[in-house]
């Protein structure tokens, strides 16, 4: 009993140590955003600065106009990017799991192949897809190929292959439609995994780099991932300073849209968990 009782505070003791090494980085690039140039390249790493300052923060929304748009593109990008994809993979899924149609197995274990498929592979094809589609350097050229999502597809047909059908069965006798029944029982009964899903495709589009370098070219229409790497070079060099307010800034939406879905999240976690 009392060796078991040594263990637990042993490997509390190391959990509490790496959980500190880990988040310090995250602390300290919070307080070097309110730090001056010369502090942060000066090779202190201390939390607490006697020069506290939000000169970068004034910058960052004053002088540099084009921030507050990159930000706002980055939004409604990740905003409309996330609707289509909950409504999108949630049917397929629903249509997986509970629909009977030719070829259905089929589509199924098609999707499961293309899962295997890296992302890279097809970044040269969709570009000359959407450069003949007239897509290039506008919002839809990051939203549309992305509308969908197979490991959300596979994840929410899952859900549905659980859901009790004695639900569904008693909308239909209510007099319900298939669709009417979609929208206003199942959806909502599905919460947790499509909160969960929404966490996932929110966090693709907003941390997406690859696709608007590739894409957009305007720096009006910079998402913000694009925005801060440009930023980046701007006054001749790397203001660090600066930088780390942007990156502040562009980490808070992340952190917002996990804590007004934390409790679904987490409930969808323990329901994928048990099936």
């Amino acid at each position: 009993m009392k060796k078991n009782k040594t263990m637990k505070i042993i490997l509390y003791v190391i959990l509490l140590i790496y959980a500190m090494a880990t988040i310090y980085p995250f602390l300290w690039a919070i307080a070097a955003s309110f730090k001056p140039l010369n502090e942060i390249v000066g090779g202190n790493l201390k939390l607490l600065s006697s020069n506290f300052t939000t000169e970068n923060y004034q910058y960052i929304f004053g002088r540099s106009s084009l921030f507050t748009q990159w930000f706002l593109n980055s939004v409604i990008v990740a905003t409309i990017g996330t609707i289509i994809n909950i409504f999108l993979n949630t049917m397929a899924g629903y249509a997986l799991a509970r629909l009977q149609f030719p070829g259905r197995e089929r589509i199924y274990y098609g999707f499961l192949a293309l899962m295997m498929v890296p992302a890279q592979v097809l970044l040269i094809p969709n570009y000359l897809i959407l450069m003949n589609l007239g897509m290039l350097d506008t919002f839809s050229a990051l939203i549309v190929p992305a509308a969908i999502n197979i490991g959300n597809i596979f994840m929410m047909r899952q859900f549905f292959l659980s859901f009790p059908k004695d639900v569904e069965e008693a909308a239909s006798i209510d007099g319900l439609g298939r669709f009417q029944t979609f929208f206003r029982i199942v959806m909502p009964l599905a919460k947790p995994s499509i909160a969960t899903q929404a966490v996932f495709v929110f966090m693709g589009f907003w941390n997406e780099f690859m696709k608007p370098m590739m894409y957009i070219s305007t720096p009006s229409k910079y998402t913000l991932t694009l925005g801060l790497q440009t930023f980046q070079g701007q006054n001749g060099g790397v203001r660090w300073d600066q930088t780390m307010a942007a990156s502040v800034i562009t980490i808070l939406p992340i952190i917002v849209i996990y804590i007004i879905f934390n409790k679904y999240f987490l409930q969808g976690v323990r329901m994928d968990g048990e099936k």
